[in-house]
């Protein structure tokens, strides 16, 4: 029944939005998301929050694989909202989030509380290396209507990498400014569990382990070593080359198998944003970073300087008020 009502609100709302002004029109899709995603949100078990190109498709990916092994789940598809639980009620329903539309929807534009007292996962990034990752993004893979209603640079619009990375509304401002978001709250959730991409990238067993616990698994090293081993970097491109995912739509599917930027898992390398500026743009790029993202992710140069100063071995993890990381 939800299936048929989602189809036919798409339905009168594009409809209706050939008739409006665009900004109007704009701002009713946006509408309409933050409908899909309250719907899902009164629903769900559990939130997982990420700013896009955060790494949150291969994360999904290995959190699939966990729950194929530990719940007999079919393979080849990807977990939704509750596709899986549907098959197994022992798998909880995860609404997974970008957190682009449902304050907006709710009235709550300007704080987190709708997530205060959701058991929640917090997947972060290093802000540079998703500024680069949503350019190929916007470039290769991005709908041209979808680029408009989020205030993307103009589909097909002939802007440099560096500029798009300096863009207001969705470059490096817009990304440093929804992380300090949730760093403002941190201490205000009752359950957050705040994961770093570049740790999942040292240490995937640990981290997929840390979140399968916080999403009511109790944790099994065969399956979480399973789950990692299927979702390399090398085995994520070639599933994808193949459409190996091919029934769960396009999310994980290259728009063209010749552009290997085209593809949903690009390079996945950590810091690999400086290889596409020259030394004066990386540090122009840096400073911008350090001097408008505020402690407590990780990711100021002051953070980043104490950890390194650290032996590996007894780093200790980030955590903030009720949050554990």
């Amino acid at each position: 029944m939800h299936i048929v009502a989602k189809r036919l609100t798409i339905w009168m709302v594009r409809s209706v939005s050939v008739f409006l002004p665009e900004a109007r029109a704009h701002d009713l899709e946006r509408w309409r998301r933050g409908r899909e995603d309250n719907w899902k949100y009164r629903r769900c078990d559990y939130v997982f929050a990420s700013y896009g190109k955060s790494g949150r498709t291969w994360v999904r990916v290995m959190i699939s694989r966990y729950f194929q092994l530990a719940h007999n789940v079919p393979d080849g598809i990807i977990l939704g909202f509750d596709n899986f639980h549907k098959i197994d009620p022992a798998v909880p329903k995860v609404f997974f989030t970008h957190d682009n539309y449902l304050r907006q929807y709710r009235g709550h534009p300007d704080t987190k509380q709708d997530f205060y007292h959701h058991k929640t996962v917090l997947l972060v990034r290093k802000p540079q290396d998703v500024a680069v990752s949503q350019f190929f993004q916007w470039k290769y893979r991005m709908r041209p209507y979808k680029k408009a209603f989020n205030k993307y640079p103009e589909h097909e619009s002939d802007i440099s990498i560096y500029d798009f990375v300096h863009h207001e509304h969705q470059g490096l401002p817009r990304i440093i400014e929804a992380m300090n978001s949730w760093t403002r709250e941190l201490d205000r959730f009752d359950d957050l569990l705040v994961v770093r991409y570049e740790d999942l990238r040292t240490e995937p067993e640990v981290q997929l382990a840390r979140i399968m616990g916080h999403l009511g698994e109790d944790v099994n090293e065969e399956h979480i070593k399973g789950a990692v081993e299927f979702a390399t970097v090398e085995k994520m491109r070639k599933m994808e080359s193949q459409d190996y995912f091919w029934r769960s739509g396009s999310r994980v599917k290259p728009k063209d198998k010749d552009n290997p930027n085209s593809y949903k898992t690009r390079k996945a390398k950590v810091g690999g944003y400086r290889d596409y500026f020259d030394d004066e743009q990386v540090a122009a790029i840096d400073a911008l970073v350090d001097e408008r993202l505020l402690p407590g992710l990780g990711y100021t140069a002051a953070e980043q300087d104490k950890a390194a100063a650290v032996p590996t071995d007894d780093a200790p993890a980030t955590a903030a008020g009720g949050t554990s990381a």
